[in-house]
């Protein structure tokens, strides 16, 4: 029997939701699953396992009111039964030109995640007059001419060099959600998800964060490309979490940035890793970014400050320290 919209609006104002997480078994995907399953919402976790792991949802098997289905969202999404909400996460996300979960490995795979997969998951969304959220990025803004962003920035983005596959994917994804708002009025968030690190991030990863903690943990030079002077903002995991948990139940059309203010040069984060860990071999320089690699990046976080009441709580040193943790155990576990 199809549902009635007002079935459907009550059930919207319930206490708990029955969610689609894309992505579910990635990095910030599972611990969202961990969060909302917390919450006592429902939540179907789908991953064609490409860049996600099993084996960070491996302790939700079985557990009341969670569901993992192996997909690939670029294909069409067949969701019969009702959805409160439908959270699109699915995406190659690494910029390394090594890692083979970058998406410099998986440029056709990450366009169709931002293009295809935002597609069939507005469908969902749309079919079952569900929330929809967007898992978009800081890298709309390429490498900015305005510091620190904000959402109302338009970017310097190259379209055509290595990096736009991700680029243009979030950017084109941007579009579609806003023109499925406009034209279908489903109920849409975007979330500009800056710098995240924290445990469950894949030590092949080749972004700085497990880059460097694995060099320190292994008692090697951390790897700088350039001269360490590019700054980034870091924001711990459960603070970005907190922020979309926020922004699910707060109706924003318009795009939020989400990460920590805190900048720091690269150079100096390595100098921090280095300390962390006790690692005495300092640090390397060497040519290897990327074309178009930005090089300031620090949100402002401003709107989500007011209309969410959200900011980041965790130090940097803190984060840092249980993210390290989290490293020396897995290193342990494979050695």
């Amino acid at each position: 029997m199809v549902e009635s919209l007002r079935a459907r609006q009550r059930r919207r104002t319930s206490p708990t939701m029955r969610i689609l997480l894309t992505g579910g078994a990635g990095f910030i995907g599972s611990h969202l699953c961990d969060r909302l399953l917390a919450d006592g919402h429902s939540v179907i976790a789908m991953d064609n396992l490409i860049t996600g792991s099993s084996e960070n949802i491996a302790h939700l098997t079985g557990q009341e009111g969670f569901r993992f289905v192996f997909h690939n969202v670029a294909d069409y999404i067949n969701m019969p039964e009702p959805m409160d909400a439908v959270l699109h996460f699915a995406s190659p996300a690494s910029p390394s030109q090594t890692a083979p979960t970058g998406y410099l490995q998986l440029p056709i795979q990450t366009l169709k995640a931002g293009a295809l997969g935002t597609l069939n998951a507005l469908g969902v969304a749309k079919k079952h007059t569900a929330i929809f959220m967007l898992a978009s990025t800081s890298e709309v803004y390429g490498d900015p001419l305005e510091h620190p962003q904000r959402e109302t920035y338009w970017g310097n983005v190259d379209p055509v060099g290595p990096r736009s596959v991700y680029d243009e994917a979030k950017r084109f994804a941007e579009a579609l959600t806003m023109a499925y708002h406009r034209t279908h009025g489903v109920d849409t968030r975007i979330a500009r998800i800056f710098n995240t690190y924290g445990p469950r991030m894949a030590l092949d990863d080749g972004r700085v964060v497990p880059n460097f903690i694995g060099q320190a943990l292994r008692n090697a030079a951390l790897t700088v490309y350039g001269d360490g002077a590019q700054t980034r903002s870091f924001c711990y995991v459960d603070d970005l979490v907190e922020g979309l948990m926020q922004m699910l139940h707060y109706r924003e059309s318009a795009p939020v940035n989400l990460g920590n203010p805190h900048e720091v040069t690269i150079l100096e984060f390595a100098q921090i890793i280095n300390r962390l860990t006790g690692n005495t071999a300092g640090a390397v320089f060497e040519d290897g970014r990327t074309p178009g690699d930005p090089q300031q990046r620090q949100p402002d976080v401003s709107r989500a400050e007011e209309r969410l009441a959200w900011k980041p709580q965790v130090r940097l040193e803190l984060g840092l320290q249980r993210t390290i943790t989290f490293f020396k155990e897995k290193l342990a576990a494979s050695a």
